[in-house]
């Protein structure tokens, strides 16, 4: 399926900083994708590269905890055939008034029945190491997801904000997942709308850079498994900057010698309005389909 956003869905994730679908991708590559969560959590990289961040393995850490990975892409080529969508980067150029769409990151996410929250954030407020510091997420749900099961949580019209929020300190697991909200509520001041994200499988939602979200408890039986892609321009480059704030450190190591450039085998471009796609893109996902065939 090839996915497309309407004029009145773009109107409203103007006015929300969100927007709930209830299909982005089909059950094949829910399918395709569901199946390599286990082995990626074990340690099992298929490409033979570990993904930037490794945020919970099985044997590591606390079953408690929220599973984590970020550049999935670059250690399962399955996981690629989603992230590498050009249909999502169109969607996503187009919600944040670019050019065109390049990816950069993933994250493979994984809340058994039981997990505890992610703590609320701001996207951008990790970015000040890219120029322009501007994001749009596409969140797709691996399993249908219900309110009370962990799922995403937004905060309706919170992009219009203040947007001079610090990268969450514990993000990981807090038993107060709103608090960091709640705060920059108090200081517009508004009353927050909290929104779940309650979709099918295959389903999902865009979000806004600037918009606060987060998600609370798995209180279900059932285990809330979600793949999301983050973009940011076409045009983005490393900012002269060189402030080591939140994830710089481990992404600035792509940055060429003198050259505010953004390498395209780290940051691939998914989309542009004249056409151009990174060239290695269509090959590694053929490579993915036929893994998992």
């Amino acid at each position: 399926m090839d996915f497309e956003l309407s004029k009145a869905q773009a109107d409203r994730f103007d006015s929300d900083g969100f927007l709930l679908v209830d299909r982005i991708v089909d059950d094949s590559a829910v399918d395709r994708a569901v199946a390599r969560y286990e082995p990626l959590f074990r340690g099992e990289f298929e490409t033979g590269v570990r993904p930037d961040e490794v945020n919970w393995q099985e044997g590591r850490d606390s079953p408690e905890l929220a599973r984590q990975i970020c550049c999935g892409w670059k250690a399962d080529r399955v996981i690629a055939t989603v992230v590498f969508r050009a249909d999502i980067g169109r969607a996503c150029a187009r919600l944040g008034g670019w050019p065109g769409a390049r990816v950069h990151v993933d994250n493979v996410l994984w809340k058994p029945p039981g997990t505890r929250p992610l703590a609320f954030h701001q996207d951008s407020a990790y970015l000040g190491w890219i120029d322009p510091p501007e994001m749009i997420s596409c969140w797709i749900a691996l399993d249908d997801t219900t309110a009370e099961g962990g799922t995403l949580e937004h905060v309706r019209g919170s992009h219009h904000w203040a947007r001079d929020s610090k990268p969450a300190s514990h993000f990981h697991g807090p038993s107060d997942y709103r608090s960091a909200m709640e705060a920059a509520a108090k200081a517009e001041p508004v009353d927050p709308e909290v929104v779940p994200v309650v979709v099918p499988r295959g389903g999902g939602a865009f979000h806004h850079g600037w918009a606060w979200h987060g998600s609370g408890f798995n209180r279900s039986a059932n285990p809330r498994r979600s793949l999301v892609v983050h973009c940011i321009s076409s045009e983005a480059r490393f900012s002269g900057d060189a402030s080591n704030t939140g994830i710089a450190p481990i992404y600035r190591r792509y940055q060429r010698h003198g050259d505010l450039a953004m390498d395209e085998n780290y940051f691939p471009i998914l989309w542009t309005e004249s056409g151009y796609r990174t060239a290695f893109l269509d090959d590694y996902m053929r490579q993915g389909l036929a893994l998992a065939a």
